[in-house]
């Protein structure tokens, strides 16, 4: 074997490809489910690693009527792209770029008193009035409004929006536990969400929209839609859990494929150690591949010694321990050439690996799999027009 053996065009190292068919056709499905809410295209953390701003316009064009966004960085982003659907961000902190938000008409998230504070203060400044959704934590602990605290809250956004200075656009919340079917904080947090919604409309508020339901919820809990729907991992066809169901049991098809060129095959003798720690030694006579990716490029080290690849048609796994920039599968004496594909997950349709494979394996989440897949790696777009007729 000559280990300078090359494929007619030099592929990229590592290349990360997105399905924008495969999200559309998610999205629509979505859409179908949810039964007259509206869809809001969850695209923080671009868009769960797979790209913020092609993934938010292919949404849209498949019947997302929202974009939501963790920081206000990124929705600031979706504006300055000329996305100008609705777009909420709901991860504050104290001097945020409220006035901007303002200004780029964004729906803000508001949890407590500092931050209605501070978005009134930006409204008067700016001369225009905020769109504001109020937070309420049913249950979940983390962002929202206390129960106990949800009075004042209402009662001073009501009297800003009596100034003009905001406009009340949305009453909202999220579970903890929607990825669990029968969890009892499920019934818990939905009926607090109810009296919630229920104290703040009779005390004048008039939503556009009150949403709850995640992805897991919108999947398996129609009694949670309300007015508005947020898939987030599902729209890039990954399934929020396994206990629920695989993506392929709700219509869904993962987006992405992660994929590298193998960079070097080579013969090694048994005993040869490989990578560091030589956690991992040949039991035998073998060839060795590289792959070019690591955990710069967002590869778990979690994943030394049982990460699922395939190369030349065959699972293979992480020989040794994952470095910074690449791993070493043992090939088992085949011989594919250097640039051979290495498909670490994709849908799984050639019999490649998930990112649930992935995240079984290294004892995670499919959503961190494919979220922290680095800016090394180039997300290469597929199916980007819609096919006519």
């Amino acid at each position: 074997m000559s280990e300078t053996a090359a494929v007619p065009t030099a592929p990229l190292r590592a290349r990360a490809e997105i399905d924008l068919a495969a999200l559309r056709a998610n999205v629509r499905a979505l859409c179908a489910r949810a039964e007259g809410a509206a869809l809001m295209a969850v695209v923080k953390s671009d868009a769960y690693g797979h790209g913020a701003v092609p993934c938010a316009r292919a949404a849209v064009e498949a019947g997302a009527g929202w974009l939501g966004t963790a920081t206000p960085e990124e929705a600031l982003a979706l504006r300055a792209a000329g996305l100008d659907t609705r777009v909420l961000c709901w991860l504050w902190v104290p001097g945020g770029p409220w006035r901007q938000a303002v200004e780029a008409d964004i729906d803000v998230s508001l949890s407590g008193m500092w931050a209605l504070r501070e978005v009134t203060e930006a409204a008067r400044q700016a001369g225009r009035t905020a769109r504001v959704q109020l937070k309420a934590d049913t249950g979940l602990g983390r962002n929202g409004c206390q129960p106990a605290d949800w009075p004042e809250l209402v009662g001073e956004a009501l009297r800003a929006e009596r100034e003009g200075l905001l406009r009340v656009t949305g009453l909202w919340s999220h579970f903890a536990c929607a990825d669990e079917p029968g969890h009892p904080s499920i019934a818990a947090q939905l009926t607090r969400f109810r009296e919630m919604v229920a104290y703040a409309e009779e005390q004048g508020v008039r939503p556009e929209v009150r949403h709850i339901a995640n992805s897991p919820a919108t999947l398996t809990l129609p009694e949670t839609y309300f007015d508005l729907v947020r898939p987030g991992i599902a729209m890039y066809g990954v399934s929020p859990s396994p206990e629920i169901g695989t993506p392929a049991d709700f219509g869904l098809r993962p987006v992405m494929t992660l994929s590298a060129s193998l960079a070097l095959v080579k013969h090694v003798p048994g005993g040869h150690g490989v990578s560091y720690g030589h956690h991992y030694v040949t039991p035998g006579e073998t060839t060795l591949g590289l792959v070019p990716v690591g955990y710069a490029d967002g590869i778990p080290r979690h994943a030394s010694g049982i990460g699922p690849v395939l190369v030349d048609g065959k699972w293979r796994t992480v020989a040794g321990r994952v470095a910074m920039d690449q791993f070493v599968v043992d090939l088992g004496g085949d011989e594919p050439a250097v640039g051979t594909e290495a498909v670490l997950f994709g849908p799984g349709d050639r019999g490649e690996p998930t990112a649930e494979d992935w995240a079984q394996a290294c004892g995670t989440i499919a959503y961190e799999i494919v979220t922290r897949i680095g800016t090394r790696v180039p997300r290469v777009y597929v199916n980007g027009e819609e096919e006519e007729g």
